[in-house]
C-alpha cells in the first residue's frame, strides 16, 4: 500500500469524538421498525411465505439495506428513516386481520404405532424443549452482526459519518456500541449451555471446563493470527490506540471463554451475573483513577515489551469480560421456558417483558449516574471504549436489554402464537413463520460470517482508493459487498450447514 494514501487511511479512522446516544438511539432504532414493518408484512399478509424472489429482495431491503442506508446517506435523518418504515407498518396492521400460520395436519394417536413406538415415546418427541429459540433472540443476534457488518467497511467510506466511527480516548460513538454489543449477545447465548448443564445429571468440573472453552477458543485465536500477519505482511492501514501493536478483537473473543468458565465458579458463592459483572467493573474503574493505569493505557509512551505495545487490548478485556457476564445474566433469564403447572405460558412471557424492562431501567440507571450528573448526583465519568471502563459497560448493558425488549414486546404482539405452542412440532413451525429466513442464517452462521465479512473489507481497501470514492461508489460497493454476505448466509442455511469457530 502506498505511504501517503496508507497515512490518509490511518487518519481518516483515527481521533474522533463521537457523537450523541440520541443520536446513535435514532439510528439503532431503524432495526426495531424494520423488523416492525417486516413482521407486519408477515403476521397479516404472510408476505414471507412461501419466500419468492420479491420476498427476497424485500427481506434483504428491511433487515440489512435499512441499516446501510441509516448509516449513510439517511446518516442527518434518521428519525425520517424510521417514521418510512413505521408508517407502511401501522397502515397495514389497522387494515388487516392477523393470518395464522401454517400447521401441517396431525395424524390420530394411538396406542402403538407402525414403527413400534409407544404413546409415551410420541410424547417425549413432541415435548416441548424447556430453552426454546426464539425468534426475538435469533433477530436480535442477527441484527447486530449485520450492523457490524456494515460498520466494517462503511467506515472507509466518507458516505459514513466521522462521528460513528470509533472515538479515539472519551466520547460514544456507533461503532464503539457495535463492539459491545458483539460481546454482550456472545453472554447472552452462552447462557443457553449453562442452563442445559443445570439439567444434566451430571455437572463438569473447572478443568473440564477449562479444557472445552479452550478447545472453542483455539479457532479464534488462530483466525487472531491470521489477522495479525495478513495486516503487517500486506502492510495494511492500522488504527494501533485500538487494541495495541499486536492485539485485535479476535484475541479479545477468543480469551474471553477461559476467562468466563473461572468466574462461573464464582457463581456457586455469588449467585448473580449481574453482580459479578458489576464487581469487576467496579474494582477496574477503581484501578483506573486510584492508580497511574489510566495514565499507562492512554498516554505512556510504547516500551519493548508486549504489555505495553497491547495495553488497550489487555486492559480493556477486563471491561469486555464485564459485559460478556453482564450479557449471560440476561439469556439466563429470557431464554428458559419459564412455564409451570402454575404459570401459563401467557404468564411467562408477561414475565420475560417484565424482567428485560426491569433489566434495562437497572442499567440505564446505573449508566446515568455514572457517567453524568443527574440532579446533583454522579461520578461524571466519561465513556471510553479504548479503556472498556465502567460507563462503557453499563452503556453497553443498558441498550442491550431495551433492544431485545423492543424486540420480544414487538413478537409477542405480532406473533402472539409463538410462546403458545402445544407440542415440539408446531413450535417449529410458528418460530419459523415468524423469524426472517435472512436474519436466521445470519444469525446461524454469524461468527463464520463476520471472518468472511472482514476478509472482504480486506480485499476491497486494498483493490480500490475507498476515500475519494463518491457517495454512488460506495454505496454499489456496500449493497453488492452486503449482497454477497447475505447470499453466502442463505446458501449455507439452504444447505443447513452450520460451521462452528
Amino acid at each position: 500500500m502506498d505511504k501517503d494514501y496508507k497515512a490518509r487511511k490511518e487518519a481518516f479512522v483515527s481521533n474522533h469524538t463521537g457523537g450523541t446516544i440520541n443520536e446513535i438511539n435514532a439510528v439503532t432504532l431503524v432495526s426495531p421498525a424494520a423488523v416492525l414493518l417486516w413482521s407486519a408484512l408477515q403476521s397479516r399478509l404472510s408476505f414471507f411465505t412461501p419466500y419468492t424472489a420479491a420476498s427476497l429482495v424485500t427481506d434483504f431491503l428491511l433487515n440489512v439495506g435499512a441499516f446501510l442506508f441509516a448509516t449513510t446517506v439517511y446518516s442527518s435523518s434518521p428519525l425520517l428513516l424510521n417514521i418510512l418504515l413505521v408508517s407502511p407498518a401501522v397502515l397495514i396492521l389497522l387494515g388487516s386481520k392477523p393470518t395464522r400460520a401454517p400447521q401441517k395436519a396431525k395424524p390420530p394417536r394411538s396406542t402403538d404405532t407402525q414403527d413400534g413406538t409407544s404413546e409415551t415415546q410420541q410424547d417425549n418427541k413432541g415435548r416441548l424443549d424447556p430453552f426454546p429459540i426464539h425468534p426475538f433472540l435469533t433477530t436480535y443476534r442477527a441484527a447486530m452482526m449485520v450492523a457490524t457488518c456494515v460498520s466494517i467497511l462503511a467506515v472507509d467510506f466518507k458516505v459514513f459519518p466521522r462521528r460513528f466511527a470509533k472515538v479515539e480516548n472519551w466520547g460514544t460513538s456507533l461503532m464503539d456500541l457495535g463492539v459491545g454489543s458483539f460481546v454482550f449477545s456472545a453472554g447472552v447465548v452462552s447462557a443457553r449451555s449453562i442452563l442445559r448443564n443445570r439439567t444434566a445429571s451430571s455437572f463438569a468440573t473447572l478443568p473440564q471446563r477449562l479444557a472445552a472453552s479452550t478447545r472453542h477458543s483455539i479457532p479464534l485465536l488462530i483466525l487472531g493470527l491470521i489477522r495479525l500477519y495478513s495486516v503487517k505482511g500486506l502492510d495494511y492501514a492500522e488504527h494501533v490506540t485500538e487494541y495495541g501493536v499486536h492485539w485485535n478483537f479476535f484475541f479479545t473473543l477468543g480469551l474471553l471463554p477461559p476467562f468466563v468458565e473461572i468466574f462461573h465458579s464464582l457463581y456457586a458463592v455469588i449467585p448473580s451475573y449481574e453482580v459479578l459483572s458489576l464487581l469487576i467493573a467496579v474494582a477496574y474503574q477503581v484501578a483506573l483513577e486510584s492508580t497511574e493505569l489510566k495514565a499507562y493505557i492512554l498516554i505512556s509512551p510504547r516500551g519493548p515489551d508486549l504489555l505495553s505495545k497491547n495495553r488497550e487490548g489487555v486492559f480493556s478485556f477486563i471491561g469486555y469480560l464485564a459485559i460478556f457476564l453482564a450479557g449471560r445474566a440476561t439469556g439466563l433469564r429470557i431464554i428458559p421456558r419459564g412455564t409451570s403447572p402454575s404459570r401459563t405460558p401467557q404468564q411467562a412471557r408477561k414475565r420475560v417483558l417484565v424482567s428485560l424492562a426491569s433489566l434495562s431501567l437497572f442499567w440505564t440507571v446505573l449508566f446515568l449516574l455514572n457517567s453524568s450528573y443527574v440532579f446533583g448526583y454522579g461520578a461524571g465519568i466519561p465513556v471510553s471504549r479504548r479503556l472498556a471502563n465502567m460507563p462503557y459497560m453499563l452503556w453497553i448493558a443498558a441498550f442491550n436489554n431495551a433492544q431485545i425488549f423492543l424486540l420480544c414486546l414487538l413478537e409477542t404482539v405480532l406473533f402472539p402464537s409463538v410462546h403458545r405452542a402445544p407440542d415440539k412440532e408446531s413450535e417449529a413451525e410458528r418460530i419459523s413463520f415468524a423469524t426472517s429466513r435472512l436474519m436466521a442464517a445470519f444469525n446461524k452462521n454469524g461468527l463464520f460470517i463476520f471472518l468472511v465479512a472482514n476478509m472482504l473489507t480486506g480485499a476491497v481497501n486494498l483493490s480500490m482508493n475507498t476515500l475519494d470514492a463518491n457517495t454512488w461508489q460506495a454505496m454499489a460497493v456496500l449493497v453488492g459487498y452486503l449482497a454477497v454476505l447475505s447470499g453466502i448466509a442463505l446458501i449455507l442455511d439452504f444447505f443447513n450447514v452450520k460451521l462452528k469457530l
